[in-house]
């Protein structure tokens, strides 16, 4: 039985992966079981890595700090590439007002945690690390820590500090999504918050301004100054694909997809909208006409990667119209600027042997998509790190500030998603291969922190002031969030998917936002969380050294 004892008690690289298996596996089990219908799912891997750890279980601390950190490297980075391709246009749409909202929760959170350090008389060296681990935010307990000790003062309290409440930090985020959603929020509003992510709209105009009668449809774009695709012209009875040359006449019908925004401007500009609902899913377009098909055709051939799709002349070499472009379950309109990416799903509209023609230009082969593109993965983590371990100095501040682990990945992993194909950088990964990497990355993170925890967890709580640092942390966390949540639902009206991912991300939690993943429908969450992440880890960062420095 010496060898059975060895691999679980003797710290080798083998006995690591045998321990953190074990955590990863029983806590995602236990995650799944539901109590008065509410699970935590990946979470509970971070209270089962607690309880091993308080068991007498333990790894070698550095395998430890590295399994910790690239668990934690591959989520940030896997995030910001997969929200990335529409993490601009979700800003220009609602991110400063996420990010207004992320600011609020942090300043309300800072606010009661000096009022209540004044309040009960308790040293601002522990209320810090309270603080820190109350949004469970460790680079700024790193750099409280730092400031600390360049005053010549001790920081153990903050870290123990720290350790006590962080896990309270991630179940009271949990806690507070459950209660708003409890309060607040009704099934039919979260099915409407996955559904805010199509940008396109379908509709129906007949022409009957006599100031466009006559115009070609390219002189009629330019007039708008609106971006619209007609995907089809009715006329005399018969069914065709426009031309940027065809001239309109009286009556036309024209079935035009743009955005939703845009609608009331083209009524004006064509005359009059037809009622028909034109966005259902169900509509079969291949019945409009007999000679005109409508097909899905996926670009799998690396060479049309970064090319914007005016430069492939499609309409003009092939007679179809590209009517919209999936991308991440994202509808972008097809516009001839619009770059095209490796597993974009084109909307292609045209006869029957045309489309035959672009398909084999464009490749439309899903299976050689499977294959994962890890080169770019490893170079944009590379690249994250480099940024996330540059030192920014800020005037005042004692300490330069860095992005870190978590920040520099994520950024980085948003820009090579969105602008990656520019430069030839084929940056797509199915998304079950993402969810993995993600899911992987998560795992390890919150095993490890568990683990690394649980070892002094429960002789921290019992001393004296145990109690009161955890009672305190959930009251910062539970507090602030439930109360920025509501005004997010109620005075911004903010979808519940949208403002749980700007909670989770301005408190810089990804254990719950897993949470938050594994129990709402779409990639609102994530997008949000990655939209407000950075700005609130970086004030973060700079608060916990402000406090320090003039509280201390």
């Amino acid at each position: 039985m010496f060898w059975l004892n060895n691999l679980f008690f003797e710290n080798t690289p083998l006995q690591a992966i045998v321990i953190l298996a074990i955590i990863i596996s029983t806590g995602l089990y236990l995650g799944k079981l539901k109590v008065y219908g509410v699970s935590l799912g990946v979470t509970f891997v971070f209270f089962m890595g607690i309880l091993m750890g308080h068991l007498g279980f333990s790894i070698d601390h550095q395998m430890l700090i590295y399994a910790e950190d690239f668990g934690l490297v591959i989520f940030v980075y896997e995030l910001g590439l997969q929200v990335g391709p529409g993490f601009f246009s979700s800003f220009k749409k609602g991110g400063m007002k996420l990010n207004m909202l992320g600011l609020g929760l942090v300043f309300l959170g800072t606010m009661l945690a000096v009022a209540l350090s004044y309040t009960l008389n308790i040293p601002m060296s522990d209320m810090v690390g309270i603080l820190c681990g109350a949004t469970t935010n460790t680079p700024a307990l790193g750099a409280a820590q730092q400031t600390l000790e360049e005053m010549n003062l001790p920081s153990i309290s903050a870290a123990l500090s720290c350790a006590v409440t962080y896990p309270m930090g991630v179940i009271g985020v949990i806690l507070a999504m459950i209660t708003l959603r409890k309060l607040f929020v009704r099934p039919s509003d979260i099915t409407a918050d996955e559904e805010e992510q199509d940008e396109t709209f379908v509709a129906a105009f007949r022409v009957h301004n006599p100031a466009i009668i006559g115009k070609s449809i390219r002189e009629v774009a330019q007039i708008s100054g609106r971006h619209f695709v007609i995907s089809r012209l009715w006329r005399d009875g018969k069914v065709t694909i426009p031309e940027s040359g065809t001239l309109l006449r009286s009556d036309d019908k024209l079935l035009i997809v743009t955005t939703p925004e845009d609608v009331p401007n083209l009524t004006m500009m064509f005359g009059m909208e037809e009622l028909k609902d034109w966005n259902k899913k169900d509509i079969d377009w291949n019945a409009i006409d007999s000679q005109l098909i409508s097909k899905h055709i996926v670009i799998s051939r690396p060479e049309i990667n970064g090319k914007k799709l005016g430069a492939l002349k499609l309409r003009n070499s092939y007679d179809i119209n590209i009517t919209r472009v999936m991308r991440s379950g994202i509808q972008l309109l097809a516009t001839p600027g619009l770059i095209l990416q490796l597993g974009d799903r084109l909307t292609v509209v045209g006869e029957r042997q045309a489309i035959e023609n672009v398909e084999r230009l464009l490749g439309n082969k899903v299976r050689t998509l499977k294959d994962p593109n890890l080169a770019t993965v490893f170079f944009g983590i590379i690249l994250g790190l480099i940024i996330g371990a540059i030192p920014i100095a800020i005037p005042g501040i004692s300490q330069p500030v860095k992005l870190g682990l978590a920040g520099g990945p994520i950024i980085v992993g948003i820009l090579i998603g969105r602008f990656g194909p520019r430069f030839h950088l084929i940056t797509y990964t199915t998304r079950s291969a993402n969810l993995m990497l993600r899911g992987l990355g998560i795992a390890l993170y919150l095993a490890c922190l568990g683990l690394d925890s649980g070892a002094h967890f429960f002789d921290t709580v019992i001393r004296p002031e145990g109690v009161i640092w955890i009672a305190l942390g959930f009251l910062i966390t539970f507090m602030p969030v439930v109360i920025m949540g509501a005004l997010s639902l109620r005075m911004s009206k903010v979808g519940f998917g949208n403002t749980c991912g700007m909670l989770c991300g301005s408190m810089a939690n990804p254990m719950a936002l897993g949470y938050a993943n594994d129990t709402l429908p779409g990639d609102s969450p994530a997008v949000s969380y990655a939209t407000v992440y950075p700005l609130s880890m970086f004030v973060r960062v700079i608060i916990a050294q402000l406090l320090v420095m003039v509280f201390c």
